[in-house]
């Protein structure tokens, strides 16, 4: 039952070949018979290297990433239901999971975006050294006048 569990979940999420026994393939070196399936790629920009073009890809990764999981959570929901397995549970719990990992990374790629953005106008507008040159018996003379 398990296997034949595994071979629904593995056929659900688009990943072809294998007998359904993840562990002993992988464990095995069979990790050719594990392809994931084709879907929307996202091609980085063909602007120069800059803040500007990462963030934007990394943006579209994630919104590729969130959406992609949303569609495997409700698959895998309605294979749970129909089967009523509870690995199919568990694994819809992953993936709720892991799309609220990549839905906070997304919010923390703006939050970083924007502290990058920030930094040049909070940084000082003209730095004044001062130096003093005399003895440690002068400063403090001078200290205790001012004082």
């Amino acid at each position: 039952m398990a296997a034949d569990l595994n071979l629904a979940l593995s056929e659900f999420l688009g990943i072809t070949g294998g007998t359904g026994d993840v562990k002993n393939e992988i464990l095995n070196g069979d990790k050719e018979l594990w392809a994931p399936r084709k879907g929307k790629l996202i091609v980085r920009p063909d602007e120069p290297e800059d803040m500007d073009s990462d963030y934007k890809y990394s943006r579209e990764n994630f919104y590729s990433l969130i959406e992609r999981g949303q569609d495997a959570i409700d698959g895998i929901l309605d294979l749970a239901k129909e089967g009523e397995h509870p690995r199919a549970y568990e694994v819809a719990g992953q993936l709720i999971k892991n799309v609220g990992e990549v839905t906070e990374k997304l919010v923390d790629l703006q939050e970083k975006m924007k502290k990058l953005k920030e930094v040049p106008e909070h940084g000082p507008k003209s730095v004044t050294n001062a130096l003093f040159v005399g003895s440690t018996k002068e400063l403090q003379k001078m200290l205790k006048s001012n004082g």
